[in-house]
Protein backbone atom coordinates (compact mmCIF):
# COMPACT_ATOMS: atom_id res chain seq x y z
CA UNK A 1 0.00 0.00 0.00
CA UNK A 2 1.22 3.43 -0.83
CA UNK A 3 1.75 6.21 1.31
CA UNK A 4 0.39 9.11 -1.24
CA UNK A 5 -1.65 8.01 -3.81
CA UNK A 6 -1.30 9.61 -7.74
CA UNK A 7 -4.40 12.17 -8.75
CA UNK A 8 -4.78 9.66 -12.23
CA UNK A 9 -5.71 12.39 -14.71
CA UNK A 10 -6.14 11.28 -18.48
CA UNK A 11 -2.28 12.72 -18.33
CA UNK A 12 -1.10 10.87 -16.08
CA UNK A 13 -2.65 7.87 -16.79
CA UNK A 14 -0.89 8.19 -20.45
CA UNK A 15 2.38 9.00 -19.29
CA UNK A 16 2.86 6.33 -16.78
CA UNK A 17 1.69 4.17 -19.95
CA UNK A 18 4.31 5.51 -22.25
CA UNK A 19 7.06 5.49 -19.16
CA UNK A 20 6.10 1.76 -18.35
CA UNK A 21 6.15 1.03 -22.10
CA UNK A 22 10.19 2.31 -21.90
CA UNK A 23 11.58 1.31 -18.62
CA UNK A 24 9.53 -1.83 -18.54
CA UNK A 25 6.89 -2.77 -16.69
CA UNK A 26 8.44 -4.37 -13.52
CA UNK A 27 11.31 -1.95 -13.07
CA UNK A 28 8.61 1.03 -13.91
CA UNK A 29 6.17 -0.17 -11.00
CA UNK A 30 8.73 -0.72 -8.59
CA UNK A 31 9.75 2.89 -9.10
CA UNK A 32 6.43 4.54 -8.71
CA UNK A 33 5.36 2.24 -5.82
CA UNK A 34 8.88 3.63 -4.56
CA UNK A 35 7.67 7.38 -5.34
CA UNK A 36 4.23 6.92 -3.93
CA UNK A 37 5.84 6.53 -0.23
CA UNK A 38 7.32 10.49 -0.64
CA UNK A 39 4.97 13.39 -1.10
CA UNK A 40 7.74 14.80 -2.95
CA UNK A 41 8.68 12.18 -5.12
CA UNK A 42 5.31 11.37 -5.77
CA UNK A 43 4.93 14.94 -7.26
CA UNK A 44 7.52 14.87 -9.02
CA UNK A 45 6.53 11.22 -10.99
CA UNK A 46 3.07 12.99 -11.40
CA UNK A 47 4.55 15.70 -13.15
CA UNK A 48 6.88 13.97 -14.98
CA UNK A 49 3.73 11.45 -16.31
CA UNK A 50 1.75 14.63 -17.77
CA UNK A 51 4.10 17.14 -18.58
CA UNK A 52 7.12 15.02 -20.07
CA UNK A 53 5.75 11.70 -20.99
CA UNK A 54 2.04 12.67 -21.80
CA UNK A 55 2.87 15.92 -23.17
CA UNK A 56 5.99 15.15 -25.02
CA UNK A 57 7.09 11.65 -25.54
CA UNK A 58 3.61 10.77 -26.64
CA UNK A 59 3.32 13.25 -29.42
CA UNK A 60 3.70 12.25 -32.70
CA UNK A 61 6.37 13.79 -34.90
CA UNK A 62 9.17 11.55 -34.27
CA UNK A 63 9.82 7.93 -33.29
CA UNK A 64 10.61 6.89 -29.82
CA UNK A 65 14.35 5.68 -30.80
CA UNK A 66 14.11 9.59 -32.28
CA UNK A 67 13.67 11.04 -29.52
CA UNK A 68 16.04 8.94 -27.20
CA UNK A 69 18.78 9.78 -29.18
CA UNK A 70 17.62 13.71 -28.40
CA UNK A 71 17.09 13.18 -25.12
CA UNK A 72 20.35 11.12 -24.83
CA UNK A 73 22.93 13.66 -26.56
CA UNK A 74 20.94 16.72 -24.64
CA UNK A 75 21.84 14.40 -21.07
CA UNK A 76 25.58 13.48 -22.32
CA UNK A 77 26.02 17.66 -23.36
CA UNK A 78 24.67 18.79 -19.74
CA UNK A 79 26.28 16.11 -17.86
CA UNK A 80 23.77 14.35 -16.34
CA UNK A 81 25.34 11.27 -16.00
CA UNK A 82 22.59 9.55 -13.18
CA UNK A 83 19.56 10.78 -15.81
CA UNK A 84 21.16 9.44 -18.44
CA UNK A 85 20.91 5.57 -17.27
CA UNK A 86 17.98 5.59 -17.43
CA UNK A 87 17.81 7.19 -20.35
CA UNK A 88 19.96 4.71 -21.98
CA UNK A 89 18.32 1.81 -20.40
CA UNK A 90 14.81 2.71 -21.79
CA UNK A 91 16.62 4.17 -25.40
CA UNK A 92 17.67 1.00 -25.59
CA UNK A 93 14.52 -0.22 -24.78
CA UNK A 94 13.10 1.72 -27.93
CA UNK A 95 15.63 0.00 -30.07
CA UNK A 96 18.74 1.78 -29.96
CA UNK A 97 22.17 -0.63 -29.75
CA UNK A 98 24.72 -0.35 -28.32
CA UNK A 99 27.07 0.93 -30.91
CA UNK A 100 24.63 3.48 -31.84
CA UNK A 101 24.80 4.92 -28.10
CA UNK A 102 28.92 4.39 -28.61
CA UNK A 103 28.04 6.68 -31.91
CA UNK A 104 26.11 9.40 -29.98
CA UNK A 105 28.99 9.94 -27.16
CA UNK A 106 31.32 10.41 -29.89
CA UNK A 107 29.16 12.99 -31.83
CA UNK A 108 28.09 14.57 -28.51
CA UNK A 109 31.73 14.71 -27.54
CA UNK A 110 33.30 16.48 -30.28
CA UNK A 111 30.66 19.56 -30.11
CA UNK A 112 30.33 19.63 -26.12
CA UNK A 113 33.79 18.57 -25.20
CA UNK A 114 35.64 15.21 -24.22
CA UNK A 115 35.01 15.42 -20.73
CA UNK A 116 31.08 14.87 -21.56
CA UNK A 117 31.80 11.83 -24.06
CA UNK A 118 33.90 10.12 -21.36
CA UNK A 119 31.45 10.91 -18.44
CA UNK A 120 28.81 9.67 -20.85
CA UNK A 121 30.77 6.18 -21.79
CA UNK A 122 31.25 5.44 -18.08
CA UNK A 123 27.53 5.72 -17.22
CA UNK A 124 27.15 3.76 -20.51
CA UNK A 125 29.16 0.68 -19.23
CA UNK A 126 27.35 0.74 -15.51
CA UNK A 127 24.34 0.34 -17.33
CA UNK A 128 25.42 -2.02 -19.55
CA UNK A 129 27.13 -3.85 -16.48
CA UNK A 130 24.05 -3.88 -14.65
CA UNK A 131 22.44 -5.36 -18.00
CA UNK A 132 24.32 -8.25 -18.20
CA UNK A 133 24.68 -9.04 -14.50
CA UNK A 134 20.48 -9.24 -14.63
CA UNK A 135 20.74 -11.42 -18.28
CA UNK A 136 22.92 -13.66 -16.34
CA UNK A 137 20.62 -13.60 -13.01
CA UNK A 138 17.67 -13.99 -14.95
CA UNK A 139 19.23 -17.70 -16.90
CA UNK A 140 20.00 -18.80 -13.57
Amino acid sequence: MTKYSYNETEGFKKGRDVWFEMRGATAAQALVDQAAEHEMTRDLRQFLFEHCFAAVWARPGLERMTRSIVTISVLTALGRSEELKSHIRMGMNNGLTREQLKEIFLHVGVYAGAPTAVAAVRAAMEEFEAQDKAKAQAKG
